[in-house]
């Protein structure tokens, strides 16, 4: 600068700058907020969990469902939404442990319509379809219910943590509704991660999810094994709105007649010994308990299990008389046999005087019990 006035190079440069400012100074925001490594680590925990709720997917409409490529943007909820093309179907589910806060699932209506023609027996072939009717929005409802489901599960796994998950709330979204979300304000930072959808040859679009940046970046700091533990805070700890004469007052009721004892120290050398244990000796246990006679009249249901199998719910409608349904256990494999729903045994069919029944060939073990009372 010279005598008062800007040189060309001056102004050139802060024309320039005023161009790219914007677009520079959001990019060093989003750098600074989350680095490449973070962003390659919080795609991949969305690649492994969006995996398992593709499974899902695939499970409930009987097609092979895709969902990969992770894209990661650090935005927020408004200008996100200003990029939207509406209407959309919106899932908004809550962390309630392991990791805390909102997490949205946001599928567009044109694939949401694909998905309730599939589950209710249609062949998926939907066309400017710009809205849904009430039943087919619970379908897609419960079909993102399961996905989002699987997908904590799949967090959990990666986590070794319990990761639970709030009853999930469904609703038509456009450039109308307001607020998006209960948990996540419109201002709140967020990563915004959009995934590559694709059901065989009827739908390739995007699917996306938005997490809190806080949640995001919890979600880092677990799979970094840099997560800080937090401990209570100690006693004495007096809040700043408290006055001086509310202090005092909290002082005039501590008793201080406390009078500390003198400790004692011993110099002599600590004496280690082997521990001793007595014998024990094998005493004889009882078949069963003495009073085992007060509950043998009480009734237990008896069932036999000869297989199971799963159909969605287009080859359910399908069912007519005379189909076959193929069930997973073969010709030749035990039958589980079920008492109050519980397997405690295996076993073959065989006709008893023109009735089914069936022989015991072997009893469960006590592993095995154990772990069917949790399931």
């Amino acid at each position: 600068m010279s005598n008062g006035f800007l040189s060309q190079e001056e102004i050139d440069s802060l024309l320039n700058g005023n161009d790219s400012s914007p677009k520079e100074s959001e990019k060093e925001k989003e750098k600074e907020v989350l680095s490449d490594i973070e962003k390659d680590l919080l795609g991949e925990v969305g690649n492994i969990s969006m995996g398992s709720a593709a499974t899902a997917l695939s499970t409930i409409i009987g097609k092979k469902v895709n969902i990969t490529t992770p894209n990661i943007q650090v935005s927020t909820l408004r200008k996100v939404r200003e990029g939207f093309e509406t209407p959309n179907v919106v899932l908004d589910v809550k962390f309630t442990s392991g990791i805390m806060g909102g997490n949205l699932l946001i599928m567009k209506i044109s694939d949401a319509a694909v998905i309730a023609s599939l589950m209710m027996g249609g062949d998926g072939k939907v066309d400017g379809i710009s809205e849904l009717s009430e039943i087919e929005i619970s379908a897609v409802s419960e079909a993102m219910n399961q996905m989002i489901g699987s997908a904590a599960t799949s967090m959990a796994t990666m986590f070794r943590r319990e990761v639970n998950i709030s009853p999930p709330l469904s609703s038509i979204c456009d450039e109308t509704t307001s607020p998006l979300s209960e948990e996540i304000n419109e201002e709140e930072e967020i990563a915004f991660i959009s995934f590559r959808m694709n059901i065989e040859d009827l739908v390739d679009s995007s699917i996306m999810q938005v997490l809190p940046l806080v949640t995001a970046q919890k979600i880092i700091t677990i799979m970094m094994g840099t997560e800080e533990e937090t401990t209570p805070k100690e006693e004495n700890v007096v809040e700043e709105n408290n006055t001086n004469e509310e202090i005092q007052m909290k002082n005039e009721n501590v008793n201080y007649d406390y009078e500390p004892k003198s400790i004692e120290t011993n110099d002599e050398p600590v004496q280690v010994r082997q521990a001793a244990f007595s014998q024990l000796n094998n005493r004889p246990t009882t078949s069963m308990p003495n009073n085992i006679d007060l509950i043998l009249d009480v009734p237990l249901e008896v069932s036999v299990v000869l297989g199971k199998t799963r159909k969605n719910i287009r080859e359910v409608l399908e069912l007519t008389t005379g189909s076959l349904i193929e069930l997973d256990t073969l010709a030749e494999e035990p039958v589980d046999i079920l008492v109050n729903g519980k397997k405690i045994a295996y076993g073959e069919v065989v006709v008893v005087d023109e009735n089914f029944g069936v022989k015991i060939t072997g009893i469960v073990s006590g592993e095995e019990r154990v772990r069917s009372l949790g399931k």
